[in-house]
Parts: C-alpha cells; structure tokens; sequence
C-alpha cells in the first residue's frame, strides 16, 4: 500500500523511474527533480505525494 506521506530513498525512486542514481543527483542539481527532505545524518528522502506530483507535471498533452 502506498501512503501519501511515506518517504522513499533515492535508491526507491531512482529504481521507480529507471534513472540512475547521476541522473537523480544532475536533476536535483538542476532543480528539475522531485522535492527531497535532507535527513539530520544528510540522507535524502522524497515523499510519495511529492513524487507523484512531480510526475504528473511531466505529463505531456498531445
């Protein structure tokens, strides 16, 4: 079951979108990847709501 509020690892997310862990890190970079939360020991973390959101952004109409 998928809780909006649930925190996925880059790891989780990274294997979600079939992108490699560079590919995550160059977007977060360039502030064009999901939200992340930074974790006190400076892990990341990225909500499920906030992944899902920033997917549908991406959503081309054609």
């Amino acid at each position: 079951m998928n809780r909006p509020n649930s925190l996925l690892t880059v790891e989780e997310v990274c294997d979600e979108l079939r992108v490699a862990r560079r590919t995550f890190y160059e977007w977060r970079a360039k502030r064009r990847g999901p939200k992340c939360i930074k974790l006190p020991n400076g892990e990341l973390r990225v909500r499920r709501a906030d992944l899902d959101r920033w997917i549908d952004e991406r959503e081309e109409d054609l």
